[in-house]
């Protein structure tokens, strides 16, 4: 892999390899862009086949930060995390100590959070040496479990989709299948229960479902079925690329709006539903309200000023479905056009802020 030829191409910024022997730490910060603010994005702990793997997945997921809180209408940018190895195995308070150094060595161009493998506690000791770090569990302004608040922002975008696809946005009587019934799903459940949504449930975990059956009336099927159940809504909570060729030919909601990461299994799966006329809300925009909250943090965590921001995402859906039909294309596209857009008009604000500059001082 031709590291620089890659970063330009794709317009990254910076990329650092942090080692600490001692601890065994290997990680990889990846920051994307920074045009709208510091770059916001988790610490991710994996096992990776090989460092070249490491370092892709730390670049994908830092450009995928970039859009989501541009789309999210915060003023970050995006970056990531990858720490090489076994989460359960691996782990040590010295390793997240010395990585906290190394992002205090950024100076705040990057803040970091839990991710896959991670947790609050590891945060709070990447805490004990750099204040740039979000969703800590024991020190003043955390915001604590953000799956709450990433379920609000689901519940919201399904609304504004439903008023897409249907005119209005109540979702009484409309039937919701919901894919996978973990915190963040049953949390949702909860709210299109009390709306009077009917709900279709699924889940590998059958005590979650049964959780669901008895708190909301649900009706449960094999996780096999839910993709063919008569629905309105179909919303994926759990899985990656549900959206493919084998569910879509047999989907029969007229939306798709959950709160799973990566739901097109291609692009070309976001191109299909579109020509199907399906409206499909791009998962890292009704997705948002965990980075939303966790944003919060960095001026002192308020929760109802953070659900305030989170229900924005009803109104960032509303644009990605204008643009969507303005430019006549699929939503996915439409939701990196609204991030990009928002990004260059900054840049280009800058930039004529920086031409005035030099037009005064070549006065001078």
């Amino acid at each position: 892999m031709e590291i620089f030829t890659h970063l330009e191409n794709y317009d990254y910024e910076q990329l650092v390899f942090c080692q600490d022997k001692n601890s065994g730490l290997k990680a990889i910060i990846a920051i994307h862009d920074t045009t709208l603010g510091p770059a916001l994005g988790g610490t991710r702990m994996w096992t990776y086949e090989s460092e070249e793997d490491a370092i892709v997945d730390a670049l994908r997921l830092a450009k995928g930060m970039t859009y989501k809180n541009a789309a999210a209408g915060l003023n970050l940018g995006g970056g990531k995390t990858v720490i090489i190895g076994n989460p359960r195995t691996d782990k040590n308070p010295e390793m997240f100590r010395a990585f906290g150094r190394y992002i205090q060595g950024l100076n705040g161009r990057y803040i970091t959070a839990e991710d896959v493998g991670t947790t609050e506690q590891d945060m709070d000791l990447i805490h004990l040496e750099t204040d740039f770090v979000t969703g800590t569990t024991s020190y003043a302004g955390a915001s604590g479990n953000p799956s709450p608040m990433t379920a609000y922002g689901v519940y919201k975008g399904i609304k504004a989709s439903t008023k897409e696809a249907f005119g209005n946005e109540s979702l009484a009587g409309k039937k919701v299948a919901v894919q996978g019934v973990g915190n963040v799903a049953y949390a949702l459940c909860e709210y299109l229960h009390q709306e009077g949504a009917e709900l279709i449930v699924t889940d590998i975990n059958k005590n979650a479902v049964k959780r669901a059956v008895d708190a909301f009336g649900a009706k449960a099927v094999d996780p096999n079925d839910i993709y063919a159940v008569d629905c309105d809504i179909y919303a994926p909570c759990a899985l990656g690329a549900t959206i493919n060729d084998h569910t879509i030919p047999i989907l029969k909601a007229k939306v798709i709006a959950g709160s799973a990461n990566n739901q097109l299994q291609t692009t070309n799966h976001g191109d299909i539903i579109h020509e199907k006329g399906i409206v499909y809300a791009p998962d890292y925009v009704i997705n948002a309200g965990g980075v939303i909250n966790v944003a919060d943090e960095l001026v002192g965590y308020h929760s109802e000023r953070a659900m305030k921001k989170v229900e924005m995402i009803y109104d960032s859906l509303e644009r990605v479905f204008e643009i969507s039909k303005r430019d006549n294309i699929p939503t996915y596209v439409a939701a990196d056009r609204m991030a990009e857009e928002r990004i260059q008009s900054v840049r280009n604000s800058r930039s004529q802020f920086l031409l005035n500059e030099q037009h005064i001082l070549s006065k001078r």
